[in-house]
């Protein structure tokens, strides 16, 4: 069947985005009327979904790269019959409070697969949920997980630099069973793509290793033999689908018109007449919705039978253990690793004591999947009980990503969201800049996702300022839902990933030192597991209060023991090794931790003061930095920049 322009369930999805998109008077029409053809043969005839059973672990997932075209996803949902969505949630896109966001929102409605709306983060997550079908594959068997992931991207998510490195790693690992749907309309906000493009992007697929078909994403016929070739494919593909934004509508077809305004109460009425629908805002005649509903219930009785094969398979246990993430308990386990730490008192750094830490837990916990950009040697994440993967062993747990880290990023959050992995990664710290978006969404979706980042400080030393992370600590503290750990030997790492692993909807970011650091810890204190803490104190009352996370805590313990040597001061020192989690406990705790307002209170950090003023005050002081670093021995560049000890005498002297 090819195409006509008034082939009603089609136009279904058409007319139900531009009325929302109408009635909100903002959002993005063009994509859903030129996409919809595409969406209707891959929903009707290919994805493998259940509206009854929107969770189903071996269902197809379908990512809309795009985000900015929501109302395609909201107009099949409602159509398809999914339970959580309404007419009037329809009616309710971009409102306060509504299901229907702007731009698809995780965990707003069952069947949106992850955030998106900045481009190019939804073909990085693909390329991670691709990878995380392989590896539950590998382990379970294709008779209890065999899906495709379908990834719909626009001119804009090809433009943005992330999707070359998702493009090029999805071919390194040969995720076959990934089919990315490229909505190729010509048109971007500021007008046709000749003024900013003129790559030929399906060579550019080729060259990367992808296997590509190009087709007119009008044709029936055409699309559905593309899928049909795709599902068979030995490399990812790209389907080329030529489109016409806004499809249907007289005037504003084609243009850059349609792409972020609402095509118009005259528009839509010619549109309507073009395209022969002959009904009301809102309006789905009875035999229309019927036929949707149809579509919507195709893959139940498939569903059924792969809930009797798992229940029949002997594997149910093993896979609900690791598809839901339920951890073993290693209670008794721990508590001797902590005996062991605390006896051996190991001066390292702590990119050492984070290694040693994941050994204990990869080796425990077997839905720890590691890796990083091409640092294996330098960040600790590959740990003897992980080995490398690979197309020919997707069972292994250690992935290098190259020199990629936003699709690093971006895929740990693909295969978050798939279910049955706690992804890590390291990188250095300054490298967390190309990072942030995608960590910013992990946040934002509440995933549990551990972030490695070394070489944290101008301790890194020789590599100079373009290596030496200043601002970074006080950005990713800036991240809501995103705790950033920072400890200062082998006890403290311990006590972070634990707090990590016991958060199962908080990403956790781990800033670690390339320097050795002193053992700091003379025995353990349960209140490190709220975050800041007492690591040391010479007097129940002290004068002054020095505050101090990392590599500084052992400047801030030597300080306070030579204050009171030399000039007869009291002071405690606060380990804070997550602002988060001590920001959560209650005022009380605070304040008996940091001293009354009386004290003097001094805080000492290798990075930028901002952040640490709601605990020092107004008339605090902070030694750290207060701009780029230099290049030199770490030992040379502390004294350089006064992050010393008798610096931080002389300080208090000056009080």
């Amino acid at each position: 069947m090819i195409s006509c322009k008034k082939n009603k369930l089609v136009n279904a999805i058409r007319f139900l985005s531009i009325d929302a998109i109408e009635k909100a008077k903002s959002g993005h029409p063009g994509m859903p009327m030129g996409f919809a053809d595409v969406a209707f043969i891959l929903f009707s005839e290919f994805l493998k979904f259940n509206p009854n059973d929107p969770k189903w672990p071996d269902r197809d997932r379908f990512i809309l790269s795009a985000g900015h075209g929501s109302m395609l996803l909201y107009s099949l949902y409602y159509l398809l019959g999914y339970k959580d969505i309404s007419l009037d949630d329809i009616k309710n896109f971009r409102q306060l409070h509504s299901k229907t966001a702007g731009h698809p929102e995780f965990g707003e409605l069952e069947a949106i697969e992850t955030t998106t709306g900045p481009l190019g983060q939804g073909i990085g997550n693909a390329v991670g949920m691709a990878l995380a079908g392989k590896i539950n594959s590998a382990k379970f068997g294709k008779d209890i997980i065999d899906n495709k992931i379908y990834c719909m991207v626009g001119d804009g998510c090809l433009m943005e630099g992330i999707s070359q490195e998702s493009i090029s790693i999805a071919a390194n690992l040969k995720l076959n069973n990934l089919i990315t749907l490229w909505d190729n309309n010509n048109i971007s906000i500021d007008g046709t793509l000749d003024i900013t493009s003129s790559e030929n992007i399906p060579m550019r697929f080729e060259a990367a290793g992808w296997n590509v078909i190009s087709i007119d994403g009008h044709d029936h016929t055409q699309i559905r033999d593309a899928l049909q070739q795709a599902q068979n494919s030995d490399k990812p593909i790209l389907i080329d689908c030529k489109t016409t934004i806004a499809y249907g509508s007289p005037n504003k077809s084609g243009s850059e018109k349609s792409h972020g305004s609402p095509l118009g109460a005259d528009e839509i009425k010619l549109t309507k007449k073009e395209l022969g629908w002959n009904y009301g805002e809102f309006e789905i005649a009875d035999e229309i919705l019927e036929k949707w509903r149809e579509i919507g219930s195709r893959n139940i009785n498939l569903c059924q039978k792969w809930q009797e094969n798992l229940e029949n398979s002997g594997k149910k246990e093993e896979f609900n253990r690791i598809y839901h993430k339920i951890l073993p308990n290693l209670s008794d386990k721990i508590a001797d690793f902590k005996t062991d730490i605390l006896k051996e008192q190991k001066s390292q750094a702590t990119r050492k004591s984070s290694a040693k830490v994941l050994e204990f837990f990869t080796k425990e916990i077997d839905i720890l999947i590691s890796g990083s950009a091409d640092l294996t040697g330098s960040v600790g994440t590959k740990t003897p009980s992980t080995h490398s993967l690979s197309p020919i062993n997707y069972t292994n747990r250690y992935i290098h990503y190259g020199i990629r880290e936003h699709a690093m990023a971006a895929m740990m959050n693909g295969m978050s969201l798939y279910g049955g992995l706690i992804p890590l990664s390291g990188t250095f710290l300054i490298f967390s800049d190309y990072m942030k978006p995608a960590i910013r969404l992990a946040a934002m979706m509440k995933r549990q996702i551990f972030y490695i980042f070394t070489h944290d400080s101008i301790g890194l030393g020789e590599d100079g300022p373009t290596h030496q992370a200043v601002e970074h600590l006080a950005n990713l503290r800036s991240i809501p839902n995103l705790n950033v750990f920072r400890p200062c030997d082998d006890f403290e790492t311990l006590a972070c990933y634990q707090m990590a692993l016991k958060d199962i909807n908080t990403p956790s970011a781990f800033s670690l030192t390339r320097q050795n650091l002193a053992f700091s810890t003379a025995k353990e204190n349960p209140d490190i597991y709220k975050g800041g803490y007492i690591i040391y104190s010479n007097n129940e009352d002290p004068d002054i209060s020095i505050l101090a996370t990392g590599s500084e805590v052992e400047i801030a313990i030597q300080a306070s023991k030579k204050l009171l040597e030399e000039k007869n001061i009291t002071s405690k020192v606060v380990s804070i090794p997550c602002f988060e989690i001590f920001d959560a406990q209650s005022k009380e705790y605070r304040q008996k931790i940091l001293g009354n307002k009386n004290n003097f209170k001094i805080a000492i950090e290798a990075a930028i003061k901002q952040g640490w003023e709601k605990y020092i005050g107004d008339n605090g002081v902070f030694i750290g930095m207060e701009g780029f670093g230099a290049s030199g021995k770490y030992q040379d560049l502390y004294k350089h920049f006064g992050i010393t000890v008798e610096n931080v005498i002389k300080k208090i002297n000056i009080q």
